[in-house]
């Protein structure tokens, strides 16, 4: 809550297709912006979060016709489930689209005859690679390895009639607003991805219609045509709050658009970077003000797939562990622009040492004192030593700490800076042993003190908390007799009304899980997919033989001198195709290493990797560029390379012995 409005926030996810059951790394997403959307509140906005399903396309067509229904029968069972996860998550979406609703295809229907009328939109034919599962057409020499390069499946040569959008006419206008606009992309490495692969290179006319199914928006003056999946899907961010392409907008609209953020997966970048701006650029509206690409979330043995057996789904997530559990994994365990992780060791881990420990016993240590001690009545007796100051400046300074993660996305980071706090509370209870004081007649006023800062302490945490764990905060403040607070009131410490009672029996917030326990349930439960996912782990695991070098002796090798490097800054070098360029930080030195994997990495993924470097190797110019030693990387039958980088985080500079 905050008694000052502080404006509008419009923010979007993307929506889900309706392929088939959204996993755990798809849930992430709804869960991500429903922090960010809930935190908004909470600060003062007056917020309207919009989510919803993406329903047409020829993926669509073909998976119903496998199942013998209809295509509206189809996405008509996804999208309930969908909008039924999205709801069991606790996410607290303003509206939920569909874009099989009536009014968004109508709108749609009118944005392309707009588009066509201005000339922005022409009849051709096309003929190149389209990519099925993600509805993309792709050029050969944007293929890469002869396949599709947003997904790595393989692609099919298409061949027919279309309508195509001139991108090329709006390109310049759209680099110039990146380049003065440098929050519109985030993280900035997503940035850097679409100028350097996409604007700067030149843009080709979208193909922005199709023939060859039935299945989508049919274009009103060419019904043989339907239009293009992407131009259907990226318009709900403006029909479904009341966009009219022939002038008559909703107040809705005209009160939230140009949106604030829209959140959507790394993998879809280029569609909301590139696409959807030049739409809005041909309707002359406004760009949206920012769009955060947010990274994966996979299983540990990599991006989650059916086919590996994988797949971890949040309806199951949330049986074993409960909602707010699952809401703080996925939103603690991603980082900002690298891929997280999920499994079940990592999930019963969190669970045990975050949740159960540091959170769950903090509240009922608390609470049971409280009992124990004065019969519940919690009084702040105001007998006061240094210890208390401390205390009260972590918990009150949180909220800056909590607000300046929030304001650049990090959410992950947020929730910490959170638990950090409740962690400083349990070291305030071993700071002064509540236990000692309460056998000391001379010191119940000082007990009453402490017992007090614990329970106020806990309680603007709690609203700290509230965002990411609803429920949860929901539950203590009950236990406690609290309110939520005010966010202008989060900095001050002693609003705890003191004489307050807290209940008689505190509930266990988090039951601690056994791993083993739950790996046993989860095999019981999925017997068939854990044989068949072993399975195919020993089908698909590959072993290469490579022609053995003469032996030779250790002294050979002690010649070599291998140490661990941080690479602090990396560019492409100028007039190759394969060569990037790395400062890399070994000890107290930095060598220049010129190496052969810009195929495999970006310059902007280098920095700050961790890695392996032969350092004695014998200074060479590469592509006239001098280089200082050797980034080791492995490299499969296939030719892909992999840089190595140690196991556990070392100190740059450690030796490789």
């Amino acid at each position: 809550m905050c008694k000052t409005c502080k404006g509008k926030y419009y923010m979007t996810t993307a929506i889900a297709y309706t392929s088939g059951k959204p996993h755990i790394g798809n849930t992430y997403e709804i869960v991500l912006a429903d922090a960010i959307a809930r935190y908004k509140r909470q600060e003062g906005y007056d917020v309207y979060f919009q989510t919803g399903s993406d329903e047409h396309g020829q993926k669509i067509e073909l998976k119903a016709q496998e199942q013998g229904i209809t295509p509206k029968e189809f996405v008509d069972q996804v999208a309930g489930e969908i909008k039924g996860i999205w709801d069991m998550m606790n996410t607290s979406y303003d509206n939920f689209i569909r874009t099989t609703d009536e009014d968004h295809e109508k709108q749609v229907q009118k944005i392309f005859k707009k588009l066509y009328e201005k000339g922005d939109i022409y009849k051709g034919h096309y003929e190149g690679m389209y990519c099925t599962p993600c509805e993309s057409f792709f050029t050969e020499s944007q293929l890469v390895d002869g396949k599709c390069p947003d997904c790595g499946r393989e692609v099919q040569p298409a061949k027919e009639e279309a309508y195509f959008f001139k991108m090329s006419k709006y390109a310049d206008r759209l680099i110039e607003h990146i380049n003065t606009h440098p929050e519109f992309i985030q993280p900035v490495s997503r940035k850097n991805e679409m100028m350097n692969n996409f604007l700067l290179p030149g843009l080709q006319d979208l193909c922005v219609s199709r023939t060859s199914f039935t299945w989508g928006i049919p274009v009103d003056f060419e019904p043989k045509h339907v239009v293009y999946v992407w131009l259907d899907a990226l318009t709900n961010y403006i029909t479904k709050i009341g966009y009219d392409a022939d002038g008559n907008s909703s107040e809705l609209f005209n009160k939230n658009w140009p949106a604030d953020l829209h959140l959507i997966g790394k993998d879809i970048i280029r569609f909301h970077t590139i696409y959807w701006p030049i739409f809005l650029m041909a309707l002359d509206l406004p760009l949206p003000k920012q769009v955060f690409g947010h990274p994966w979330l996979l299983q540990g043995d990599g991006k989650m797939s059916k086919s590996k057996g994988n797949v971890l789904y949040a309806d199951e997530l949330v049986e074993f562990f409960g909602v707010d559990a699952v809401r703080y994994f996925v939103l603690h365990e991603m980082p900002f622009d690298n891929d997280g992780i999920i499994s079940w060791e990592l999930m019963v881990e969190r669970m045990n040492s975050d949740l159960a420990n540091t959170l769950g016993n903090l509240v009922n240590r608390t609470i049971s004192m409280s009992n124990k001690y004065f019969g519940g009545i919690v009084t702040d007796k105001q007998v006061s030593e240094p210890v208390d100051e401390e205390l009260k400046s972590v918990v009150t300074g949180t909220v800056d700490c909590v607000a300046e993660k929030m304001e650049h996305l990090r959410v992950a980071d947020a929730i910490t800076e959170v638990f950090a706090l409740f962690k400083r509370c349990n070291k305030y209870i071993d700071e002064t042993m509540p236990w000692a004081l309460a056998k000391d007649e001379t010191k119940q006023e000082r007990l009453a003190t402490v017992l007090y800062n614990l329970v106020e302490s806990i309680c603007i945490g709690t609203s700290l908390l509230k965002s990411f764990m609803p429920e949860t905060s929901e539950k203590i403040f009950t236990q406690l007799n609290g309110r939520d607070r005010d966010f202008e009131e989060l900095s001050t410490f002693g609003l705890y009304e003191s004489g307050t009672k807290v209940t008689e029996k505190p509930e266990i917030l988090f039951a601690r899980q056994d791993i083993e326990e739950v790996l046993k349930r989860v095999e019981e439960r999925h017997p068939k997919e854990q044989k068949e996912a072993e399975a195919v782990k020993e089908t698909d695991e590959t072993v290469i033989d490579i022609e053995p070098k003469d032996e030779i002796e250790y002294d050979d090798f002690m010649k070599m001198q291998f140490q661990v490097g941080e690479i602090i800054a990396c560019e492409e070098v100028k007039k190759s195709k394969k060569l990037l360029c790395s400062q890399v930080k070994i000890g107290s030195q930095v060598k220049q290493i010129v190496s052969g994997i810009k195929k495999y990495y970006s310059a902007e993924e280098m920095v700050g990797k961790k890695v392996m470097v032969l350092v004695n190797l014998k200074p060479a110019k590469l592509a006239g560029v001098l280089s200082e030693g050797m980034i080791l990387c492995a490299e499969d039958e296939n030719g892909n390379l992999a840089v190595m980088t140690p196991e556990k985080d070392m100190p740059s500079g450690a030796e490789i012995a």
